[in-house]
């Protein structure tokens, strides 16, 4: 019988390999960023153009390699870091399968050039699609740059899955921020299509944390410490006040491996419970200390995956750790019984007598005598301006009989509250609507009975209305009285620039640009000014995973994440007349069935269902 069985190619093996190893740039990035740090480097710089698609270059002063190691580097399952399947439970280094460089060769034009101390010259090697194009001597500093060009160059279809600029850049600093994270003493840079994102000297581990999500950062830090046989924990959790609708800022590091870990999660999550907003998420940078013997990291290729042998104690130590320190920084709520502290006795007057308090009276104070002048001289003698006895009754019987006086008197006028919907449609006063529990409108028609959701509908609204202003007429503004600055990481930053020109067609004035901060002048009208941070950081939120490529499609995600935010909540009271104009508003929009979610706005009930239920 003929043998069906064959050996594949080493190319096509590397390129299946590859599938695993490399699946975007970022990949690329983790990869060389890890080979630097076990390099013993000191100071390592990422350079990166077009998301990583057309460049990725990592520099270090690492130790470097000699000729015979820098070619074997790119073989597979070469590798300095074990010799023995029992090193891999005693692993202190990022990389150990030997797989990365040789994966990375296979679908790239590769570049590299090192040098060890003891060498005069250093090596310059030139790969292409696992074949060794050229190397030769060359003179180059202490250490490792590898260059990384036209990422699945042949592979057509996996560079056609790659997103975009924008997507692809977020995925390589978001790389670089879990490398930088976790080596503080290790100085970082990362270089974007020429600008200079990061400059990172080294550090501790909280100034690295400041440096890396920026300064506003520093406020939010709760420190976390806690040393076991077990475990070694020590890190920062965010204030409550500070938890954020997306989960950007939650990290895990285990013997300085970034990792993902939904147990451990779980259990600072459960930490915070009681102190955190719906929906919300806590932000937290923890490192974990464990015996390489009792994990186990070689169980997915990305090696972001670890198995622990006591998860149980682990979840423990956590949980408790980081309630602690919530507590112990008076984050968490506790039971105090506070007390004026002018209640206080003064350790000097402890053994002194008490003093019998002493009352000045004027005896001779008569309220109904004339009228007397107020004398300073003497405290607690006083006097005041009255009528004498015998006009008193004149007070009860004295009637004002002009009407020119009753012209005069100044009455107290409420204070109006502009309306929800002032100056957007002709309000038509009606009885036929009214609110039910603070979250629907019932109105009526001439044979149906319509109920609807007053947030849904004013999301409709304003989705449609800030469309147009966006693409066609911008909105007007109001401008505040004290600008409001805007502190900003790199990612928000960089959601931010993009989204620049449409927030200001839909009414935000922006003022100054600055490295990690915005100062804004002006608001859309019906925003309030102390919802606008709130809104702005839920707006990044929703952009920073993903970009549209496209105008329309930025422009429609933008205003429906505007419309949302600035939409009236459940449980906010309307008036008739707010009542009765938002009805007008949403059967005048283009799509008044349905929010721009595709959910439903309102129902209806005809009279024959109503009719029904009585049968």
């Amino acid at each position: 019988m003929r043998s069906i069985i064959h050996l594949l190619p080493d190319h096509v093996a590397n390129q299946i390999a590859a599938g695993e190893v490399v699946q975007r740039p970022a990949s690329v990035v983790k990869e060389l960023l890890e080979n630097a740090v076990d390099a013993k480097a000191t100071s390592v710089t990422l350079i990166a153009k077009e998301g990583g698609k057309t460049l990725i270059q990592v520099i270090d002063n690492g130790s470097g390699m000699g000729d015979t190691d820098a070619r074997l580097s790119f073989e597979r399952h070469a590798t300095s870091k074990i010799n023995s399947a029992e090193d891999l439970f005693r692993l202190h280094t990022k990389g150990f399968r030997g797989e990365a460089l040789a994966s990375i060769a296979a679908v790239s034009h590769v570049e590299m050039k090192t040098k060890t101390e003891d060498d005069d010259l250093g090596s310059h090697l030139i790969i292409e699609g696992s074949t060794i194009v050229k190397q030769e001597p060359c003179v180059t500093p202490v250490g490792t740059s590898l260059s990384v060009k036209n990422l699945f160059f042949n592979i057509p279809a996996r560079r056609n899955f790659l997103k975009s600029t924008t997507v692809e850049q977020k995925h390589v600093i978001d790389e670089f921020q879990r490398v930088a994270l976790v080596h503080p003493s290790i100085a970082f840079k990362l270089i974007h299509n020429g600008s200079e994102l990061f400059n990172l000297p080294g550090a501790n581990h909280r100034q690295r944390i400041v440096g890396v999500m920026g300064a506003k950062t520093n406020e939010k830090l709760v420190p976390v410490k806690e040393e076991t046989d077990l475990i070694k924990l020590m890190g920062f959790v965010g204030k409550p006040e500070f938890a954020k609708k997306s989960r950007g800022e939650q990290f895990f590091f285990v013997n300085d491996r970034f990792i993902k870990h939904p147990y451990l999660h779980h259990a600072v999550s459960s930490a915070f419970e009681g102190l955190l907003k719906d929906k919300a998420y806590p932000s937290y940078f923890l490192y974990l200390q464990v015996d390489p013997k009792s994990i186990d990291i070689n169980i997915h290729p990305t090696k972001t995956e670890v198995k622990f042998d006591n998860e149980h104690a682990i979840y423990s130590i956590l949980r408790s750790s980081v309630k602690h320190s919530l507590g112990q920084f008076n984050v968490s709520p506790v039971l105090d019984f506070n007390k004026d502290s002018s209640m206080d006795t003064d350790y000097v007057q402890h053994k002194t007598g008490a003093k019998i308090p002493s009352i000045d009276v004027d005896r001779n104070f008569n309220p109904f005598e004339s009228e007397q002048k107020i004398s300073n001289s003497k405290i607690g003698s006083s006097s005041y301006k009255s009528k004498s006895s015998q006009n008193w009754e004149s007070l009860y019987t004295e009637t004002i009989d002009s009407s020119e006086d009753l012209m005069n008197i100044e009455v107290e006028s409420e204070q109006v509250t502009p309306s929800l919907f002032q100056g957007q449609a002709q309000i038509h006063q009606s009885s036929g609507t009214f609110q039910l529990q603070r979250k629907y409108i019932i109105t009526s028609t001439k044979s149906e009975m319509l109920i609807i959701d007053q947030h849904r509908a004013h999301f409709r609204i304003l989705y449609e209305e800030l469309l147009k202003n966006i693409t066609a007429q911008p909105a007007l503004s109001q401008q505040l009285l004290f600008p409001l600055k805007l502190q900003l990481d790199v990612n928000e930053m960089r959601v931010f620039k993009i989204l620049k020109e449409s927030l200001i067609n839909a009414g935000f004035s922006i003022s100054e640009f600055g490295k990690d901060f915005v100062r804004i002048n002006g608001i859309p009208n019906r925003l309030p000014e102390s919802e606008t941070s709130i809104l702005l950081d839920q707006l990044l939120s929703d952009f920073e995973n993903d970009i549209p490529d496209s105008g329309f499609d930025q422009t429609d995600l933008l205003a429906k994440s505007l419309a949302q935010s600035m939409a009236i909540k459940n449980g906010t009271v309307l008036q008739k007349e707010e009542q009765t104009e938002l009805v007008n508003l949403l059967f005048s929009c283009k799509e008044p069935m349905l929010t721009p979610l595709n959910r439903l706005v309102f129902v209806k009930q005809s009279a024959s269902d109503f009719d029904k239920k009585f049968m």
